[in-house]
């Protein structure tokens, strides 16, 4: 009974949480959810008009998806809802099915939200929450950063009040551009204004109020505030100055009430051209909210479970598809904000949807006269901090590698839209580690003087006997890199004649796959012609397990050590034989 009951907690965190809940972490978790329903109306209403969506439709994937959450995530703290990536790559998915602004364009993001969240509880119930580490984290970096640049971008004609199209960057430009002559001063006018007050809001209110005697909890809320006002002031503006006749964009009518009952649509059709947007958003989605809850989480020392994570996801965007939403994920600056505020439990979340639904009953009649051009000055003040260049140079120092994969994924990116800048970093990500695990680091090693530590020749003054080479493989040895290894060690015996006797040392080697299993018979038969006699060291368990299952350890020529300095006692006196190989003055670029 303990045992099921232990299974139940796992699937369902709140049973865990919840039977702990008390009235301080009530107290804490009200705050922080105020704080951040404040943060969150403007930006629904935004990430909607982003993903080219009616409004309401942000507010309505603001509240049952943080529902879901609270019952099945495993963050304390993770804030569930609209972001501005996933909002990007929902508008390049649907925009290949539909117009913008039709009811078969709604109608498709409800599907996309209910086929990712569908992917999600599918990788969570098998849990195959590893796949995500097939994207490195530069490669994500660099998609991120490019996605924010597009983003911003694709808002300056909220802005300027002007007409553009375009998924890329240059389709993009060329559509400002082309239309940069019919903009209207008004718009530009409200949305320069917004942005700067956005962006001084951001790192100049909460001193100032703090400078005036406010305590740090109602400076921190009022800080928070900021889009809120701007929304207000704008809203006022329009009303009073007549802007709707002078050209300016308007929010218009949002309807009152809850969120609809919906259903996705079930068209063979629809879901196989959405299929592969949803995946991406999946993968891309679950990466970007499990790197932001584990680093919230280790700094209150909690834990995190990826696997059910997925569970967590998926149910929300599942709740999203059913109450009216599209795609949704854990935002990296709603949970900062939600953590810096003090949330206890994903209570907190539950809390802001009660919060998001009053505001979708009670306040939409007044958002009919919010500007568009406030809601694009949000979106860019909120994406700009995305956008992280410094990653090229971190890479372009660190590894070459690694830079050519993110430079690649930023100009795809911006070159031929998100699913492709996101799908070429997912191959790159591949690519990149089967390249480099099929050219392992491989040296050869000596003996220390004095010690019984083996180092690289060309990095250290070591002990060597002319009849016995040491290899030390710095990887788990599978099909890409076996035939790399057999090369090589072909390779150094044909240089020297005296050779007797070859050491595989095997202190790194985690794993040998069937293909790696055969290069090393080829290699223990062809070294046995030659005369020469193959051994093995420093074999884990489990790899040793592997090796005695068939007739490798049989038929191998040499020995199996436990130790390389075992090898070298047993195969070669150390004393006046050996050869001192100069070392320090030879340094090279591998360890």
């Amino acid at each position: 009974m303990r045992i099921n009951s232990e299974k139940l907690r796992g699937y369902f965190p709140i049973l865990d949480w919840g039977s702990r809940y008390n009235r301080d972490r009530l107290s804490n978790d009200l705050v922080a959810a105020l704080i951040v329903t404040i943060m969150l109306i403007p930006q629904s209403l935004a990430y909607a008009l982003l993903a080219g969506l009616p409004a309401e439709m942000g507010l309505y994937a603001s509240i049952a998806p943080l529902l879901a959450y609270a019952v099945f995530g495993t963050s304390r703290v993770l804030a569930v809802g609209p972001v501005a990536v996933v909002s990007l790559m929902t508008a390049a998915a649907v925009g290949n099915l539909a117009l913008q602004g039709t009811a078969e364009y709604a109608a498709a993001a409800i599907t996309l939200a209910f086929i990712s969240g569908l992917i999600l509880l599918v990788m969570g119930l098998f849990r195959l929450g590893f796949l995500a580490n097939f994207l490195s984290h530069p490669v994500i970096a660099g998609f991120i950063t490019a996605s924010g640049i597009l983003i911003a971008t694709s808002q300056l004609k909220h802005i300027f009040g002007v007409q553009a199209q375009g998924h890329t960057l240059p389709q993009i430009l060329g559509s400002l551009l082309s239309n940069l002559g019919d903009f209207n001063w008004i718009t530009l006018m409200v949305g320069v204004s917004t942005t700067a007050f956005l962006f001084w809001v951001r790192k100049g209110l909460k001193p100032l109020l703090l400078a005036t005697g406010l305590g740090p909890r109602m400076a921190e809320i009022l800080a928070k505030a900021g889009p809120v006002a701007a929304v207000a002031l704008t809203t006022i503006a329009a009303w009073t100055f007549g802007f709707e006749a002078r050209g300016v964009a308007l929010v218009g009518e949002v309807p009152s009430g809850l969120p609809p009952l919906t259903l996705p649509g079930f068209s063979p059709q629809v879901w196989s051209s959405l299929f592969g947007s949803a995946l991406l958003i999946s993968v891309i989605g679950f990466v970007e909210s499990v790197s932001v809850a584990q680093t919230l989480a280790a700094k209150k020392r909690q834990r995190i479970v990826p696997n059910q994570e997925l569970i967590g996801l998926g149910a929300s965007n599942v709740a999203s598809a059913i109450s009216g939403g599209f795609p949704v994920t854990g935002g990296f600056s709603r949970s900062v904000v939600n953590f810096d505020a003090g949330a206890e439990t994903p209570a907190a979340g539950a809390f802001t949807a009660v919060g998001i639904m009053l505001a979708a009953v009670f306040l939409t009649p007044l958002l009919f006269f919010l500007p568009k051009a406030t809601l694009a000055a949000t979106i860019i003040v909120a994406v700009l901090s995305l956008v992280d260049l410094s990653i090229l140079r971190t890479t372009w120092t660190y590894a070459r590698s690694d830079f050519a994969a993110v430079s690649a994924t930023v100009v795809l990116t911006l070159g031929f839209g998100v699913e492709v800048g996101v799908s070429s970093g997912v191959l790159l990500s591949i690519l990149l580690h089967l390249y480099k695990t099929s050219r392992p680091h491989v040296a050869e090693v000596g003996l220390v003087p004095g010690t019984e530590h083996f180092r690289n020749i060309d990095r250290h003054d070591v002990l060597t006997r002319d009849h016995l080479v040491t290899i030390r493989v710095d990887e788990s040895l599978y099909f890409a890199n076996a035939r790399f290894l057999e090369d090589l060690i072909y390779d150094r015996v044909t240089k020297d004649c005296p050779v007797t006797d070859v050491v595989l040392m095997c202190p790194a080697v985690n794993d040998i796959d069937a293909s790696a299993l055969e290069s090393l018979e080829a290699i223990n038969h062809r070294l046995q012609d030659m005369g020469i006699r193959l051994h093995l060291s420093e074999v884990k368990g489990p790899v040793m397990d592997k090796l005695q299952r068939v007739d490798f350890v049989g038929d191998l020529s040499g020995q199996v050590f436990l130790s390389q300095y075992e090898a070298m006692r047993a195969l070669a006196d150390v004393g006046d034989q050996t050869v001192k190989l100069p070392g320090a003055s030879q340094v090279k670029t591998q360890a």
